[in-house]
């Protein structure tokens, strides 16, 4: 595999990234407009183990062109070799794939450049600042800071979103605004929390304000954040 993935799955195979053929067991509707995918994982767990916020790059074909996209793996089950994925649903040849896709469809996936390192000390807090595109790491970044609180900027409506927090630690506030909002409120509260930690995983534009904020503005050191662009707005 690879060959097929243009000069993108080129450069991977030279950083040894690995592939491996993802099949489709289900799939189900959370909202309209939130779809997850049920998969069994062609050995990929067994081969790369299983880290928090861990992600794959799924390969779709866009006019016959190799079109690759990051997604978050859902309930990751070494021993089963399964996992779920889920889908923000826009326009797009991912959204298009995730739509129809049913029991027997194969997917090629890569792995390479996942990682996670838990933050040392542990947070007092953790700051997570996200979007329904990463929403499955944001529940595994919280799941893996257990028992941390946290506080929970998500742009656009959580309704009927499949959030794993707790009301009782974990502070989410939908937002309309997201860079304002952040911006407004998080100074005072890292005032509280100086051993906390900030997560931001928006759009790419969004990300690198939000980080570049973070960083400089606010004096935030690298190793008690992190950053990454999940999608890239047209």
């Amino acid at each position: 595999m690879g060959q097929g993935h243009g000069w993108e799955g080129a450069v991977l195979k030279l950083l040894r990234a690995k592939d491996y053929v993802l099949t489709v067991t289900g799939a189900e509707d959370v909202t309209p407009d939130y779809r997850r995918i049920h998969l069994t994982d062609g050995g990929l767990l067994a081969a790369t183990g299983v880290h928090p916020t861990m992600w794959v790059r799924l390969w779709f074909s866009d006019a016959g062109k190799p079109h690759q996209r990051a997604y978050t793996l859902v309930d990751p089950d070494p021993a089963a070799g399964t996992f779920g994925l889920e889908f923000a649903l826009h326009e797009g040849v991912a959204s298009d794939w995730a739509r129809n896709a049913k029991p027997g469809d194969t997917i090629e996936a890569t792995v390479h450049g996942t990682a996670f390192e838990n933050p040392d000390p542990a947070p007092t807090h953790v700051f997570a600042i996200g979007d329904p595109a990463s929403l499955p790491a944001i529940n595994s970044l919280l799941e893996a800071l257990d028992p941390s609180p946290a506080t929970v900027w998500f742009e656009g409506g959580t309704d009927g979103l499949p959030f794993r927090t707790d009301p009782a630690r974990h502070d989410v506030r939908p937002s309309s605004s997201l860079v304002d909002e952040v911006k407004r409120d998080l100074p005072d509260l890292l005032k509280t929390h100086p051993d906390a930690y900030v997560w931001i995983a928006c759009d790419t534009r969004t990300t690198r304000t939000l980080s570049s904020y973070v960083r400089k503005d606010l004096g935030v050191p690298k190793e008690r954040m992190h950053a990454l662009g999940y999608w890239r707005a047209a």
